[in-house]
């Protein structure tokens, strides 16, 4: 096949397993604990790793920040024969007592605007359970802490997510957002997740989203320097270690 347009791939050059960094540099991180990495492309936003970690070839790339973004990847990698898409990334947590642990959410609230091209909003964003449950355990048996309830994504950083100089001027009350989430019992904010979940799901790939809590709403409060740089680490470990779990399992199931 060609090429696909922005990431430049091809299903030779990628895995059915794919994990997905917001942050295209992290994803430098990421194929540190790969064996044998390629770099396939850095192209736009989108930079992209096959390597293979314990004999397992993975796929690392990224999405740059947002849905749109997110989707383009999604499709792209889809053409390449995507069946596993496990996306890690940040968020920024409502619930103080999970700052520097991890939200891995059952669902997400549909407020971003992409997923609602591909189908209703009435269509649910929502994990594969399965895949959930493994990413819990990884994330525990490193001793850190774990909320598998619902987050929500949305498009706006400045107008929906932190203060700024003209949400402000405009008097729009971010606070309220917080707010209304909160009394959903909704645990944090991100950007992707959502968007990701649906179009996942109308693929039938196996999607999950992975996201340690750097932030807490309106930045409040944030992990810092060397402490955060060691929980991106970790998060990356985590990553990796669960999409293996995932794989190792599936193909026990299919071995019966």
């Amino acid at each position: 096949m060609k090429p696909t347009l922005y990431m430049k791939c091809t299903n030779e050059t990628v895995s059915p397993y794919v994990i997905f960094s917001g942050d295209p540099w992290r994803v430098e991180v990421l194929k540190t604990y790969l064996d044998n990495p390629t770099h396939v492309a850095f192209s736009r936003e989108f930079n992209t790793y096959t390597g293979y970690y314990k004999g397992m070839k993975v796929t690392v790339s990224s999405t740059g920040i947002g849905a749109p973004s997110a989707a383009i990847a999604m499709e792209e990698m889809y053409e390449c024969g995507m069946k596993v898409a496990l996306r890690m990334g940040t968020v920024m947590s409502l619930k103080d007592e999970l700052l520097g642990h991890y939200i891995v959410p059952v669902g997400s609230v549909r407020d971003e605007s992409t997923s609602s091209t591909y189908i209703d909003k009435s269509y649910p964003a929502v994990a594969d359970f399965n895949f959930v449950s493994i990413i819990s355990r990884v994330i525990k048996n490193t001793g850190s802490k774990v909320d598998n309830g619902i987050n929500a994504t949305m498009d706006g950083y400045y107008s929906q997510m932190r203060e700024s100089k003209l949400s402000l001027e405009r008097e729009i009350n971010i606070q309220s957002i917080f707010d209304n989430l909160k009394k959903n019992h909704v645990s944090g904010i991100d950007m992707e997740s959502a968007c990701m979940l649906v179009v996942g799901r109308l693929m039938n790939v196996k999607t999950a989203s992975l996201t340690l809590v750097t932030v807490l709403e309106n930045l409040k409060d944030m992990l810092k320097d060397k402490e955060r740089e060691t929980k991106e680490q970790e998060l990356c470990q985590i990553a990796l270690e669960s999409i293996y779990q995932y794989y190792l399992e599936e193909n026990k199931n299919e071995s019966k």
